[in-house]
C-alpha cells in the first residue's frame, strides 16, 4: 500500500468519528475524492474557500483519491463515508449490496474517451483492433470498456489492454509504448495536448455510452444519522460549482489554497473542458440526474453485464437530500 493511500486510510478512518458538533464548533466533514486534485475538483475547493461550508456551519476537509474504483471500495468497507466519484462503479457496488447510494451528480454524461496520436493510424474505433492500449489501473475507464466494446462491436481480445500507473499513461502513449490509452477529456487528453500532441479522440459519450458519471455519494449509516449535514454539505458544493463555472480562474485560486503543489495551467484547462458535462444527458438541473437518464443508464449497462438486469434504477440514487428545484441552478 503506498504511503498517500495509507494517508487517506487514516483521515477517513478518523472521520468516522468526526460528524458531531457543538453550539459553538462546525461540524466536521471530511470529503474523499476520486482522484488527485485537478480542476474536476474546483467546485468543492471554491466551496470551501468562498465560504460556502463555512456559512452552512461545517469544517470540510478535502482529500486526495486515486480512481473512482478505489473511492468507491472506501465507502463500501466502511472506511469513509462521504465521497466524489464515478456512479458507475458505485453502482456496481450497491447491485452487490454495499450500503451506499449516490447523492448528487454532477458529470451528467462520461468524460472518458480512447486517445491516440493522429501519427498512429487509429481513425476510427475498428483500428483499434490488433492494438496495444494503455488503461489506467483502479479507473472507471476499465468499468466502462466492456460497455464501450460492445456498442462498437469490439471484444477486448481484439487488442492488448496493458494495466499501468496512472503516471505512465501520457509518457507511454507520446514515447509510443502503446497505440492509443483509455483516457478522459478532463485529464490525459490535457495534458497530451500541453506537451504538444496532435490527438484523435473518442469519447466514450459519443460512442454509445451515456451514462450518468461522477457524483457525491454517501454511505447508508451516514445519510441515516447526518441528513441535515449531508443536505448543507451538498448544498454548498453545488454553489461551489455554481460559482467555479461563472468565476473559473478564482476557484482555480481556491483549489491551488487547498493542494499548493496544484498546476495551475493545467487545472484551468480541465475546468474548462468538463464544463460541456454539468447540463448533459438531459439534465434541468446542476447536481441532479434525471430519473430517465439513470434508466438509460441501468439498460445500457446490464447489456454487458455490469449491472443485473430488471434492478431498479432507484436502488443507486436518491434525491432526497438535494435543495428545492427552486434552489438549484438550473440548465439553460
Amino acid at each position: 500500500m503506498n504511503r498517500a493511500l495509507t494517508n487517506v486510510l487514516i483521515v477517513a478512518g478518523w472521520a468516522l468519528g468526526s460528524w458531531t458538533s457543538t453550539a459553538t464548533a462546525q461540524t466536521a466533514v471530511t470529503f474523499q475524492l476520486n482522484w488527485t486534485a485537478g480542476g474536476a475538483n474546483a467546485g468543492f475547493a471554491a466551496a470551501l474557500g468562498e465560504g460556502f461550508y463555512k456559512a452552512a456551519g461545517l469544517d470540510v476537509t478535502i482529500v486526495q483519491g486515486n480512481g473512482s474504483g478505489n473511492t468507491a471500495q472506501l465507502v463500501a468497507s466502511g472506511r469513509s463515508q462521504l465521497a466524489y466519484a464515478d456512479a458507475v462503479a458505485v453502482s456496481q457496488l450497491i447491485a452487490k449490496g454495499a450500503p451506499m447510494k449516490v447523492v448528487a451528480t454532477i458529470y451528467q454524461s462520461n468524460p472518458n474517451e480512447v486517445s491516440a496520436l493522429t501519427k498512429s493510424g487509429v481513425k476510427s474505433i475498428n483500428d483499434l483492433k490488433g492494438k496495444k492500449v494503455g488503461v489506467p489501473a483502479g479507473s472507471s475507464q476499465t468499468t466502462m470498456m466492456p460497455l464501450f466494446l460492445k456498442a462498437n462491436g469490439l471484444k477486448e481480445a481484439d487488442m492488448t489492454m496493458i494495466n499501468m500507473p496512472v503516471a505512465a499513461m501520457v509518457p507511454s502513449l507520446l514515447q509510443g509504448q502503446v497505440d492509443a490509452i483509455l483516457g478522459s477529456m478532463d485529464s490525459y487528453q490535457i495534458q497530451l495536448e500541453q506537451q504538444g500532441a496532435t490527438l484523435d479522440n473518442y469519447r466514450f459519450a459519443d460512442y454509445g455510452v451515456p451514462t450518468v458519471s461522477t457524483s457525491i455519494f454517501a454511505s447508508d449509516s451516514f445519510i441515516k444519522d447526518n441528513p441535515d449535514v449531508l443536505k448543507k454539505f451538498i448544498g454548498a458544493s453545488l454553489k461551489g460549482w455554481g460559482f467555479a463555472l461563472d468565476n473559473p480562474d478564482k476557484a482555480v485560486k481556491d483549489l491551488k489554497a487547498v493542494f499548493p503543489d496544484l498546476n495551475e495551467k493545467l487545472a484551468t484547462a480541465e475546468l474548462a473542458a468538463i464544463t460541456p458535462l454539468f447540463c448533459s444527458g438531459g439534465a434541468k438541473f446542476l447536481g441532479k440526474a434525471e430519473d430517465a437518464h439513470w434508466t438509460r443508464t441501468q439498460a445500457l449497462l446490464s447489456e454487458v453485464k455490469l449491472l443485473p438486469e430488471g434492478q431498479d434504477p432507484k436502488s443507486y440514487y436518491t434525491n432526497a437530500y438535494l435543495p428545492a428545484d427552486g434552489e438549484m441552478r438550473a440548465c439553460k
